[in-house]
C-alpha cells in the first residue's frame, strides 16, 4: 500500500551500511518512522529531501513490515540553518521538542505549523534568537496541554504579579505564598509578562510579533525554557549544545 504525505525530518538514525531511519512529523499521520533505503550513497535521489529539518513530500510503501520511502521531493530545505551552527542547533532543539510531543497516527497540524514557522523565522533572521526560542517553547507547552494561567495572581488576584511558578504554571505576587503552590518561582517583569500573554493568548499568525529589550528577552527565554522542561520532565541534549555555543 502506498501513501503520500508532507512532513519534516526530526531525526536521522543510521541503519545498515547505506540506509537511515527517519523520524518524520507528517501532516496527515503524525509522527512516523520511515526507512530511507540507500540514502547514504552519494547519488541517492532521496538525499536532499531526507536530511535533518528538510520539509518534503514523501511517497511511502510498506516493505517487510517497515514503512519505506519510495520517493521524496524537498519542499523546503532551510538552507540558511545549515550555514550557521547556532541556527542549526536551535532548529535541532525545536525538532527534538516536536518529536517528544508528536504521536503516531495522531495528526497535529498546529505543532507542525509551529515548528515550520519557527524555522522560517530563524532563516530570515528577522527576530532575535531568544525571542523565537521563547515563543516556540511557551506555545509548544500550550499545545502539549500545559497552558499556564496568566490572568493574575493565583492567590490574591492582582493583575500584574512579579513571579511565575514554573511547576504549577500560575502567577504569584512576590509576597503571596501557599503550601499548595510550592515550587520554583521565577521573577517576571511587566514586559516579560506581557510577552507571555501575547504568546499564549494572541493570534498564532502573529506569534513572533513583539519586541523586548535584550535583558527582558533573556528573562523571558529563561522562564519559558524552565517551564517547558519542568512540565515535560525532560531534558534536551540539543538545548545543552545550543547553550554551550555561548559559553566563553
Amino acid at each position: 500500500m502506498y501513501l503520500k504525505t508532507e512532513g519534516i525530518v526530526l531525526r536521522e538514525t543510521e541503519y545498515g551500511e547505506a540506509d537511515r531511519l527517519l523520524t518524520v512529523l507528517t501532516r496527515d499521520y503524525g509522527r512516523m518512522t520511515l526507512r530511507a533505503r540507500g540514502v547514504k550513497r552519494g547519488r541517492s535521489p532521496l538525499k536532499s529531501a531526507c536530511q535533518l529539518l528538510a520539509y518534503s513530500e514523501f511517497t511511502v510503501f510498506d516493505y517487510r513490515a517497515r514503512a519505506t520511502i519510495n520517493e521524496a521531493v524537498a519542499i523546503e530545505q532551510f538552507r540558511q540553518l545549515r550555514e550557521d551552527i547556532e541556527l542549526l542547533a536551535l532548529g535541532s532543539y525545536f525538532a527534538q521538542v516536536a518529536e517528544l510531543l508528536a504521536q503516531e497516527d495522531c495528526p497535529n497540524p498546529r505543532l507542525l505549523s509551529l515548528l515550520l514557522n519557527s524555522l522560517y523565522i530563524l532563516c530570515r533572521r528577522s527576530r532575535p534568537q531568544p525571542l523565537v526560542k521563547a515563543a516556540f517553547e511557551l506555545k509548544a507547552a500550550c499545545l502539549a496541554g500545559f497552558e499556564p494561567d496568566l490572568s493574575g495572581c493565583a492567590l490574591c488576584g492582582a493583575p500584574s504579579p512579579e513571579r511565575f511558578n514554573v511547576f504549577h504554571g500560575v502567577l504569584q505576587c512576590a509576597g503571596c505564598a501557599s503550601p499548595q503552590l510550592d515550587g520554583l518561582r521565577l521573577p517576571v517583569s511587566a514586559g516579560t509578562l506581557a510577552a507571555m500573554r501575547h504568546i499564549v493568548r494572541g493570534d498564532e499568525k502573529k506569534l513572533f510579533s513583539f519586541s523586548l529589550s535584550d535583558e527582558a528577552l533573556g528573562e523571558l527565554s529563561g522562564v519559558t525554557e524552565t517551564f517547558l522542561t519542568t512540565q515535560l520532565e525532560h531534558g534536551f541534549y540539543t538545548l545543552d549544545f545550543y547553550k554551550s555555543l555561548f559559553l566563553t
